[in-house]
């Protein structure tokens, strides 16, 4: 059975996170019957997307210009460092404009069964800053799963000698959640209640 370049563009956006197969159908349909110049711009930014943005050498996070325009700004407290599991938990943390340090970005959770391991994750760059001795605090902003806690609770262990209060968000975030899905007034509750661990 041969497919149309209407299926297949369907079965792609349909491997996007959160597309189901009719959402990805509704954007197809949609940019078919829109003007010809958004696919165009479309194909060009998904084609320069991975040459137009790179990690951040410093916190990990995408960016255009290296460093990041947070790790970079002078106006942030850089003894202050968010633990993030991903950059787009970046953007939506940085959307509720409650928090004002740097963040560092582990490049996932530990989950030994997914064969994810601390070692796979950015641990050691965070030792590095964390050796400048300017850091005064840590805040966990990890998503309070099984793996967020078993993360943590490494983190808490292998970071325990080092002058630097650890901190976790706290109220508002439910048990199971998950960042991307957290309003911004409830991200806000959690950072101004996270407690010392």
């Amino acid at each position: 059975m041969s497919h149309t370049a209407i299926d297949r563009l369907v079965t792609l956006f349909s491997k996007l996170p959160g597309i189901g197969k009719k959402s990805a159908g509704r954007i197809t349909y949609h940019i078919l019957d829109s003007s010809p110049a958004l696919a165009q711009a479309l194909a060009k930014e998904l084609t320069g997307l991975h040459q137009a943005i790179k990690r951040c050498s410093v916190c990990g996070g995408f960016t255009e210009t290296d460093p990041c325009f947070i790790c970079s700004d002078p106006d942030r407290d850089k003894s202050i460092i968010c633990i993030i599991e991903s950059a787009q938990d970046m953007r939506i943390i940085e959307e509720g404009h409650e928090f004002k340090g740097v963040y560092h970005v582990l490049g996932g959770l530990i989950a030994p069964l997914e064969g994810v391991s601390p070692a796979n994750l950015s641990i050691d760059k965070l030792i590095s800053r964390l050796q400048s001795g300017t850091v005064k605090e840590l805040i966990l902003a990890l998503n309070p799963t099984v793996e967020g806690d078993t993360t943590a609770l490494y983190l808490q262990k292998t970071l325990k000698d080092y002058p630097v209060e650890i901190t976790r968000l706290a109220s508002g975030m439910p048990v199971g959640g998950n960042i991307e899905y957290t309003d911004k007034l409830t991200l806000s509750r959690s950072f101004r209640g996270r407690v010392k661990i």
